[in-house]
């Protein structure tokens, strides 16, 4: 945004159009009334060093006056592509929007420049809200579906456990099948003779 050649810090906007050229201060004033009437519940201030008007404390147009124009700033794509028609007969490069001084004032573009710097200010200020919302929302979510999944992976861990169990249950028997005929394979040691009776 480009500040002015003046050396001068302005605190309002009065200030500011009270150190213009009486030709430019006259213009200026009607551009300030047209943007006002299109968006009421603006403020004026001064940022760069120029005349503003802010929602919310954002930016909705700046306006300043030149030796021999008056630009408006910013001239988004959204306000060039939806008003090509009217700005035609204008200067508008770099986000400037520059107007004749001699020239007559185009009250209903100033108008529909204004209503939708006012709309594109809003969007972005509803959308900043709304930011801090979703990004809230994340935690909680992450936190929800933790509590979720913790007992479906204790489940899964007991599941595992009792499967596991079942696997391991057969060893045992199989063990004891196994010693049962390992000891029916042994040959039966015979008891000794019965020692000869006496003599006879």
């Amino acid at each position: 945004m480009p500040k002015t050649a003046s050396k001068t810090a302005f605190e309002t906007v009065d200030h500011y159009i009270a150190s213009q050229p009486a030709a430019a201060r006259a213009v200026l004033e009607r551009v300030r009334k047209i943007i006002r009437k299109a968006v009421p519940g603006a403020k004026e201030s001064v940022a760069y060093n120029i005349a503003a008007f802010k929602l919310e404390g954002t930016a909705v147009l700046y306006f300043a006056g030149w030796k021999e124009h008056y630009s408006l700033y910013p001239a988004t794509p959204r306000v060039v592509r939806t008003l090509k028609k009217e700005l035609a007969p204008f200067e508008v490069q770099k986000g400037t929007i520059r107007f004749p001084l001699a020239g007559t004032i185009p009250t209903a573009l100033i108008e529909q420049i204004a209503k939708i710097r006012a709309e594109e200010t809003a969007k972005r200020a509803s959308k900043t809200k709304s930011e801090p919302k979703a990004a809230a929302k994340k935690p909680a979510a992450k936190k929800r579906a933790a509590k979720v999944a913790a007992p479906k992976a204790a489940a899964k861990k007991a599941a595992a456990k009792k499967s596991a169990a079942k696997v391991a249950a057969p060893k045992p028997v199989a063990k004891k099948l196994a010693a049962k005929k390992a000891s029916a394979k042994k040959p039966v040691a015979k008891k000794p003779a019965a020692k000869k009776m006496a003599k006879r």
